[in-house]
């Protein structure tokens, strides 16, 4: 675990420019959310106009994904999901400072009753969130609601690191080092506490399986099947939509996934990733397209991007 900057460090002037930036985020905060989608909208159009790589991976990323989808509508695909990255990504004050009581009247909860019954069967669980836009903020709610663990990866700047940390733990979520063993996580999961587990990252080369994802051959975590082995868990698919013209947010709370994990790792793999597609489906202009997914290819295979 990084060691905490102390005081002396955090207010270098090197890292001026980022506590105006903290400044501002705090400002935005207390803004109405319609306002900072309209303002988001704008960003979002921005950037799809600005940043040519960025609109090319999402580009690539959505040709492999929906072949059947015609240009134009890959096209329009792709600006949709500018638009609700810029949304999200202006509403980040609102994700690390609002308060409780306001992300109560801007949440919704669809089949909470999947979670509560599990729970109600003293099943350990693990929270499977793809990476959509509001994966964040999803995961700070949920943590209001019930015992949350997940993990974090932290940042080279202190000033950042510090926000972040405190701005996702304010309702104490334990947020745990990426780096740490798994045996750890395992206990704390076992111990009661929700695991919220974000999966679909590229794990380059080493550490990830080959599996379909929307039929494309795709490096991929087996973490999730390991996890749920180890931790005896009900693996419970979570997703957080970003609404539309700032209402706020629904969570929906899917049914555990069946027979998981099974036998078979890459099976269980295969099993997340249909999990996942489906989800995307339902939204697919708030799926994180700009990473690149399809990076890590299989032995012999050009790169995509």
């Amino acid at each position: 675990m990084a060691t905490e900057p102390t005081l002396s460090t955090l207010l270098r002037p090197r890292y001026w420019p980022t506590w105006l930036g903290v400044v501002v985020l705090r400002i935005t905060a207390v803004l109405p959310l319609p306002v900072l989608a309209a303002l988001g909208t704008a960003l979002g159009r921005t950037i799809h106009a600005v940043y040519a790589s960025r609109r090319r991976i999402a580009a690539i990323n959505i040709a492999l994904c929906f072949p059947h989808l015609s240009e134009a509508e890959q096209r329009e695909l792709v600006h949709d999901h500018f638009v609700q990255l810029g949304r999200s990504i202006l509403a980040t004050g609102i994700h690390w400072f609002a308060p409780g009581p306001r992300l109560d009247r801007l949440f919704r909860i669809d089949g909470r009753e999947h979670l509560d019954a599990a729970i109600g069967r003293g099943d350990n669980v693990i929270l499977l969130a793809p990476h959509f836009v509001a994966l964040e903020i999803g995961g700070i709610y949920i943590s209001r609601l019930y015992p949350t663990i997940s993990m974090y990866q932290y940042v080279k700047n202190p000033v950042m690191d510090r926000v972040i940390r405190r701005g996702r733990g304010r309702f104490g979520i334990e947020l745990v080092e990426r780096k740490a063993s798994m045996h750890h996580l395992v206990r704390r999961i076992r111990s009661g506490k929700l695991f919220y587990y974000l999966p679909d990252q590229d794990p380059g080369p080493k550490k990830g399986i080959f599996v379909s994802f929307f039929g494309v051959e795709t490096a991929t975590y087996p973490m999730l099947s390991r996890f749920a082995r180890l931790s005896r868990a009900t693996v419970i698919p979570c997703i957080t939509e970003q609404l539309e013209r700032g209402r706020g947010w629904r969570i929906r709370i899917l049914e555990p996934i069946e027979n998981f994990p099974g036998e078979d790792e890459r099976n269980d793999t295969e099993k997340m990733n249909r999990v996942i597609e489906g989800a995307i489906a339902a939204m697919p202009s708030q799926y994180f397209w700009v990473h690149k997914r399809f990076k890590t290819r299989p032995p012999g295979e050009a790169s995509v991007y």
